[in-house]
């Protein structure tokens, strides 16, 4: 998710009450991941069965070679990135796959967007990693702000 996006995402995530107050200290990977984990065991089952292989990934930046290939110039411009072969894009013929599908979380952008906008960080990596299971269904950026907000 781009920072382009961040704007329209305030209207997406949950307006509960901030939730900054509950940690004493600036969440880690590991409760980032934990967070991720608990949204994709919320999905109905039509979209888990898609996405129990899918491994979340939490890092504190993307790196230099996602930047350069996305053409961002600050590491707080990605909040999150879906890398793999979207759901019913691969072919029977192929050789197995060797890789698997990964959604990174890159923790240092998704705090400092919480500390911005005061909402809660369980609903703003919600909202992340949503966004890029929609990218593991073969959705753009372009059409899942049209699912989201709807035509202009």
């Amino acid at each position: 998710m781009f920072s382009g996006e961040r704007r329209s995402m305030t209207t997406a995530v949950s307006r509960k009450r901030a939730d900054q107050h509950l940690y004493h200290h600036p969440p880690s990977a590991d409760d980032i991941e934990r967070i991720g984990r608990q949204v994709l065991a919320e999905l109905p089952e039509i979209f888990r069965r898609y996405v129990r292989d899918v491994v979340i990934a939490v890092e504190d930046f993307p790196d230099d070679a996602t930047l350069r290939g996305l053409g961002l110039e600050s590491p707080f411009d990605l909040l999150g990135l879906y890398h793999g072969v979207p759901v019913g894009h691969g072919s029977s013929l192929a050789l197995p796959r060797q890789d698997v599908d990964i959604i990174y979380l890159y923790r240092r952008p998704l705090l400092d967007y919480w500390c911005e906008t005061g909402e809660p960080l369980a609903a703003i990596v919600r909202n992340t990693l949503i966004h890029e299971i929609g990218h593991h269904f073969g959705f753009s950026d372009d059409d899942m702000e049209e699912i989201e907000f709807g035509e202009d």
